[in-house]
């Protein structure tokens, strides 16, 4: 066999053991393309629903926090507001009374810490700074200690479709979530 078909046939193996790796890298890039789309779509769903996915934010356009009566059972929901740049959120809750409970998601003994907020486990809301274990029938009933901040009648308006937090009560909590961490 001369020099040049040698040389030929050689080039040939490398060219299809070649192939491949070329489709290796093209699966590999594709497969990671497709990883970017799910986690970008992610993200947008995620800060769509205002960060929290018990509940959503439904804002007057005036700047006060509006809940749906409707849609409030035993389960707590959060609902995310921001005022003035500073990011609250308002737990709201139906007691086994029937009537609707409201608070800050914010302890009033360690909201300083930043991770003073609560989650539900059965008919609890449970701190998740000091890990205190807190009744939803005394949502906005109990006052001081390691609970959420009550928001009363006399700071909300309530009808029979809606709860609503004006604005510049929302304003004055804003110190209660400056190191806020959820």
């Amino acid at each position: 066999m001369s020099q040049s078909k040698k040389r030929k046939n050689t080039a040939q193996l490398y060219a299809k053991k070649a192939e491949p790796k070329s489709n290796l890298w093209k699966i590999t890039a594709l497969s990671l393309l497709v990883v970017a789309i799910a986690v970008i779509a992610v993200l947008l769903i995620t800060s769509q629903s205002g960060g929290s996915a018990d509940g959503k934010s439904d804002s007057a356009g005036n700047g006060d926090l509006v809940i749906p009566t409707g849609e409030i059972t035993e389960k707590a929901k959060f609902y995310p507001v921001k005022v003035d740049g500073t990011k609250l959120e308002v737990i709201a809750v139906r007691a086994s009374d029937g009537t609707i409970r409201t608070a800050f998601n914010t302890c009033q003994v360690c909201y300083s810490s930043g991770r003073g907020y609560y989650k539900q486990e059965g008919s609890f809301l449970v701190c998740q700074n000091c890990g205190n274990r807190f009744g939803t029938d005394d949502v906005e009933v109990t006052r001081g200690g390691c609970n959420p901040v009550p928001i009363t009648a006399a700071d909300k308006i309530v009808t029979d479709t809606d709860i609503t937090i004006p604005k510049e009560f929302l304003a004055k909590a804003k110190a209660i979530f400056a190191n806020w961490k959820r």
